[in-house]
């Protein structure tokens, strides 16, 4: 069975930090793309970073040079370290696992940040 487990999430005040961790479960890890998601209310999903099994990473316009994307193959982790936070961040942030198309979520962890 597949799972993806966020952690991490909560309430924080602008300019905040928050690191989210994802564990994944029942997948080839080390053979997935792995992805931080994120859908505030009323808006569609959008990707917010993404590393490859490689260790390539891309990010959003918007979270460059304030939140970093890693992995850790032996512990089958994700996580997104965010500073820097802006209200604007706020929204449920979902972690996304990516092989040869079929894509796996977790339940998503809440985000919001305060002004």
């Amino acid at each position: 069975q597949v799972r993806l487990v966020e952690s991490g999430g909560g309430l924080v005040q602008a300019g905040g930090s928050l690191r989210l961790s994802c564990a994944a479960s029942g997948i080839v890890f080390v053979l997935n793309d792995m992805g931080w998601y994120r859908q505030a209310p009323g808006k569609e999903r959008e990707l917010v970073a993404r590393i490859t099994k490689d260790k390539s990473t891309t990010y959003e316009d918007s979270v460059k040079g304030r939140f970093t994307i890693s992995r850790d193959n032996e512990k089958k982790m994700v996580y997104l370290q965010m500073n820097s936070l802006k209200p604007e961040d706020t929204a449920v942030y979902f972690c996304n696992a990516e092989r040869r198309g079929v894509f796996r979520w977790g339940q998503g962890t809440q985000v919001t940040v305060s002004s």
